[in-house]
């Protein structure tokens, strides 16, 4: 089988797992409500498909690991998984805030933090989801790449997704984009969490049905479907926008009175006499 293909299988699988775990996280965990997590609009993590690539890729090399107690071995290997997906973690998040000016996560009441974006706790966990991953669910890995490898009819499944991927990474970045320009012209950063929160409240609020990547069968076509969305959500980045300029203003940014414009000023007693004539 293709080592292209494989990659592109453990992408595909560990971003619907990924997405399945943080949406159950983010339910019973942090933030007690359901949340699609993510900046995408879809039911995948891309974050989660390269760790899963990159847990794969590590585990691999698990033979070339020779220490004289196999505990030492799988204590280092686990390491290089930690510090694997840490880096992972923070290239990522980093692009995220420097560039898009968004955080998606945000760690800076954490103990130890670099930038808000990695910690020790979640690089610790980091290590505890790499021990699972190589005992519990490597070895189904590679019952699965042996499978795919005799049913490479199943590529299509996997092709028709990086379809629907791309189209959502498309118009999801379109709107990163619009949220970026707002965060540069206020000189801001933004927590992506709390747009979605308020923009899901806006939906609400004006009983719009929020959509969702599989909507496929639909009275509009797809893109017409996309098109809206991103018309909506711009919508909302310029009510938010709008809100902000207001808060700026009631804090010290009064407005001139208006006593001063001749119009508004109240006739005087010569002027009433003037229109009684």
């Amino acid at each position: 089988m293709s080592f292209i293909l494989l990659l592109a299988f453990l992408f595909f699988v560990g971003s619907l797992t990924g997405w399945v775990l943080e949406l159950f996280y983010r339910r019973f965990v942090s933030q007690k409500k359901w949340v699609n997590p993510g900046f995408l609009s879809g039911p995948y993590l891309p974050i989660y498909g390269f760790g899963l690539v990159l847990l794969y890729l590590i585990a691999s090399v698990e033979p070339y690991i020779d220490f004289d107690h196999p505990i030492l071995e799988k204590l280092v290997l686990f390491g290089l998984m930690m510090l694997g997906m840490t880096i992972v973690e923070y290239i990522a998040g980093i692009m995220c805030l420097k560039y898009f000016k968004l955080r998606l996560w945000d760690y800076t009441d954490r103990w130890g933090n670099i930038q808000g974006v990695i910690c020790p706790l979640y690089s610790f966990l980091w290590s505890v989801l790499g021990a699972i991953y190589y005992f519990l669910i490597h070895p189904h890995i590679l019952r699965s790449l042996e499978w795919l490898s005799r049913n490479l009819a199943f590529s299509f499944f996997i092709g028709f997704f990086y379809g629907v991927f791309l189209m959502d990474l498309f118009h999801s970045t379109r709107v990163v984009l619009a949220i970026k320009k707002f965060a540069n012209q206020q000189q801001l950063v933004l927590h992506y969490e709390e747009i979605k929160d308020r923009i899901g409240r806006y939906k609400e609020s004006r009983l719009i049905r929020a959509g969702f990547i599989f909507r496929m069968w639909m009275d509009n076509p797809f893109s017409r479907f996309l098109k809206d969305s991103y018309e909506t959500t711009k919508d909302a980045i310029t009510d938010l926008t709008d809100g902000l300029k207001e808060s700026f203003q009631s804090a010290g940014f009064t407005s001139k009175s208006t006593s001063s414009d001749p119009s508004s000023s109240p006739k005087s007693e010569n002027d009433k006499n003037i229109v009684k004539r």
